[in-house]
């Protein structure tokens, strides 16, 4: 039960702290931060309007969470999660440029298949440098994120760019029998369901199933897993390649439910925002689902801060970035022993006693009486 609380209680706390530092930061500006607090929860929940958006903005976020939460518990810590969503969007618009793919549900479901196998790849891509060639995965993955950017401006701007589209550099659109709605007339997309399930399902299948288990066994103890033969270059490539596909489906679902195309709107840092709602999450995929609502509606708050109160939009990355700090910051408490850190407060002040000299034993002799 402790160790339950705990887990609730430090990242609660860090979101906490980084609220009051973040009203401070907008304090020093001249800003009331009670008006930001304020205006933090109704830009993300004071109306169905505010939370319709949060909701859009928080599918992405759940589907790249999980590209940081899966590999983590096989013993990795990916952060590439932008690239595998940029080159998902770039599989969806090459898939629909060079495939004869009908206007209906199957052409979507191509598509989107395609931009998970684009995403899946490219994290694995990591994972494979991480086991087969000793090199550090985060490094690796944050570097091949940056490449995969390049990768998909040169394409877009270059190969498969729309000559109609003159100012905003962007591919073909895809026809309206490909595009995902809005679910039950409402302006929330089907890829939020979408997101739902994927959460729901891995978190099962990591608990459930002895792939999951296996994978867990991997990350907790890898000697363990050496011990009982576990593969773990299959098992982790495995973790790598169901988190990269998560982040492409992300991508995919933006260009076939919000964008329409593959275009430079697309990066904006779902990818690394995800990064915060897995570690906040506890890399739990069933936890990410509150915490990407949460942080989709501080990303929706974002334009009103603008609007009432003269702030830049980008200011909420400085309310994240310090809640990743602060959330870092919480793992070193995470294994603290509260009580012997109060018993030594609570310690009087004082010279301490110095340890005992170690004395040697003194052989004690009995004389010996002379013989008469």
């Amino acid at each position: 039960m402790r160790s339950v609380l705990t887990e609730i209680a430090l990242p609660v706390g860090a979101l906490l702290a980084a609220l009051l530092l973040f009203g401070g930061f907008v304090w020093l500006g001249g800003t009331s931060p009670v008006d930001v607090w304020t205006l933090l929860f109704k830009g993300a929940f004071g109306d169905w309007f505010s939370f319709q958006n949060t909701l859009q903005r928080a599918a992405p976020l759940m589907l790249t969470a999980l590209c940081v939460a899966i590999p983590a518990r096989a013993g990795l810590i990916v952060i590439g999660g932008e690239g595998a969503l940029v080159l998902g969007a770039l599989g969806t618009a090459t898939a629909f440029a060079l495939l004869p793919l009908p206007a209906n549900i199957v052409g979507t479901a191509i598509v989107c298949l395609t931009g998970i196998v684009f995403g899946a790849l490219w994290v694995m891509l990591a994972g494979a440098l991480r086991q087969y060639r000793g090199i550090n995965e985060t490094i690796s993955s944050l570097l091949l994120a940056y490449v995969a950017v390049g990768i998909f401006k040169h394409v877009v701007e270059g190969p498969l760019r729309d000559p109609a589209s003159l100012n905003k550099p962007s591919t073909l659109s895809l026809p309206d029998g490909m595009l995902i709605h809005g679910m039950f007339g409402s302006d929330v997309h089907w890829g939020l369901a979408i997101g739902l399930i994927a959460c729901v399902v891995l978190g099962l299948w990591l608990v459930l199933t002895t792939g999951g288990f296996s994978v867990r066994v991997v990350g907790g103890n890898p000697k363990t897993a050496q011990l009982v033969g576990l593969p773990a270059n299959r098992l982790i490539l495995m973790a790598c390649g169901l988190g990269g596909g998560c982040a492409g489906l992300a991508g995919s679902i933006e260009v076939v439910a919000v964008h329409t195309n593959a275009n430079a709107s697309l990066i904006a840092g779902y990818g690394y925002a995800g990064i915060l709602v897995s570690f906040i999450a506890r890399h739990q995929p069933l936890a990410v689902i509150p915490v990407a609502i949460l942080f989709g509606g501080f990303g929706a708050a974002g334009s009103l801060l603008q609007r009432r109160l003269d702030l830049p939009d980008a200011s909420v990355l400085v309310f994240q970035g310090l809640a990743f700090v602060l959330i870092l910051a919480s793992e070193a408490l995470r294994e603290l022993d509260a009580k012997a850190l109060w018993n030594k407060l609570a310690r009087p002040a004082g010279p301490e006693a110095p340890p005992p000299e170690a004395t040697t034993p003194v052989a004690v002799t009995t004389p010996v009486k002379e013989a008469a």
